[in-house]
């Protein structure tokens, strides 16, 4: 069996490792990949936003299956083109796809659903702004329907509020388009970066301020295939950079499964009142929903309320995750693929997993790559351990650094206080100049 997987991080990584135990022995592909998946898969040098040139890939090489990690290929529509084509691929459609890709469109469909969600209005340039951004070169085609009026109601809203925000890019930002002010006067700094700096492109153009959420954060995915939803093992995320959640948002700074703070009851609920409505929205709008879908939750206390959709595995949450799955992973991306999803049984293992992330210094800003990686072989020794490469490459010298995130030590444990301890020693023993590391991943676990 032929297998494409699409990326080149840590949840790339982490898939194509979990692909490489299957008992069908696959032949895998990754593109691009990094100097992890090198170890499990045949690395292609195609981008993962050159759609054109993976279908290609896919019909020379007879590729059975294509796994697509990240959200930019799907967003644009590569399980379109690969659907169109007659090939086989893990992942929803470009309108599915929305949910991650527009946060305006999804904030809409909660509200329609019902599903629980904090308190938020969006804003986008008038199309008076969108003018003068298109004869400066900045802005698009087409001026869309205005939802708000512009960044001066924008402004307007957060300067009567007295509590804070979260503002939120509507678009694609890789984990750097959530920003969360207790300050409101802040706020309007982020604006004004977002909507007339263009700090993010456009993806910033747009904004959604909605109202700051309180309690424990939690991921929850769950496979789904156009009918069936089938909810995985829980995880929780440190989303932001410093030591006791200070500092901006990253793509993520580590992760622990299971999370801890939810039970069975728990899960139950957020499938009835979370990934029920959503998909039946979609259904209403003749949008069929295949893949993985990931909530991200608060759980306030007045229930779980959603924060965001993603359309696709969360990294670093796929690592863990992946650790904890016992069952062949092919068989459940098949199950999606092909509506079977009410014949899996996936097995889990009762352990914790837990991941912490080695950042380049300066991320989520600027930051230095083809830093020489040291001990990488001294961690592949340890029991229960794994190093699931990110931002890396393999030079003449030996693995160097190539992104922010530059790997995530993965551990097992009987608690999530064992695989905590595991990691680190995994993590103590890895050098590479201006390694950045939070120290106190997997500490805000509780029960409820």
């Amino acid at each position: 069996m032929n297998i494409l997987v699409v990326g080149s991080g840590g949840r790339e990584h982490a898939l194509c490792w979990k692909l490489a135990q299957s008992t069908r022995r696959p032949r895998l592909y990754c593109a691009p990949g990094n100097a992890g998946t090198a170890l499990v898969a045949e690395n292609i040098a195609i981008s993962q936003e050159d759609i054109a040139a993976l279908l290609s890939f896919a019909k020379s090489s007879k590729i059975d299956m294509t796994v697509v990690g990240p959200e930019d290929p799907l967003c644009a529509g590569i399980v379109d083109h690969f659907t169109e084509a007659g090939l086989r691929i893990f992942g929803p459609s470009a309108a599915a796809a929305r949910l991650e890709g527009d946060k305006a469109y999804a904030k809409k469909l909660m509200r329609e659903s019902g599903v629980p969600t904090a308190e938020a209005r969006v804003f986008e340039p008038t199309v008076q702004e969108l003018a003068q951004q298109r004869q400066t070169g900045l802005g698009r085609d087409e001026a869309p329907p205005s939802l708000e009026t512009g960044y001066d109601m924008a402004r307007h809203y957060v300067s009567s509020r007295d509590e804070g925000v979260v503002v939120k890019a509507c678009g694609l930002a890789r984990g750097k388009g959530v920003f969360v002010h207790e300050d409101p006067s802040e706020a309007l700094l982020t604006l004004e970066k977002l909507m007339v700096g263009r700090e993010l492109g456009e993806a910033g153009t747009r904004v959604v301020v909605e109202e700051i959420l309180t309690g424990p954060e939690v991921s929850v995915l769950a496979l789904v295939d156009g009918r069936n939803i089938y909810v995985l093992e829980s995880a929780a995320d440190h989303k932001r950079l410093g030591e006791k959640d200070t500092g901006p948002n990253t793509g993520g700074m580590g992760a622990f499964s299971p999370a801890g703070m939810l039970s069975e009851s728990d899960l139950e609920i957020i499938e009835r009142d979370v990934f029920v409505p959503i998909i039946d929205a979609l259904r209403r709008e003749e949008i069929e929903y295949k893949g993985i879908l990931y909530a991200g939750l608060i759980l306030t206390a007045a229930g779980p309320k959603v924060l965001e959709f993603n359309c696709r595995f969360g990294d670093p949450e796929a690592q863990p995750i992946l650790m904890r799955m016992e069952s062949d992973l092919i068989d459940a991306l098949e199950a999606t693929i092909d509506g079977h999803l009410d014949e899996l049984a996936l097995k889990w293992s009762s352990k914790s997993a837990l991941c912490v992330v080695a950042a380049s210094g300066g991320y989520p800003g600027d930051y230095q790559k083809g830093e020489p990686i040291a001990g990488l072989d001294e961690v592949a020794a340890l029991e229960n351990v794994e190093v699931f490469h990110a931002g890396t490459t393999a030079g003449p010298e030996g693995v160097v650094t190539s992104g922010g995130r530059v790997l995530g030590v993965t551990a097992l444990g009987e608690t999530v206080h064992q695989a905590r301890q595991r990691a680190y020693e995994g993590v103590r023993l890895i050098a590479f100049n201006g390694a950045y590391v939070r120290g106190d991943i997997g500490m805000r676990i509780s029960t409820r």
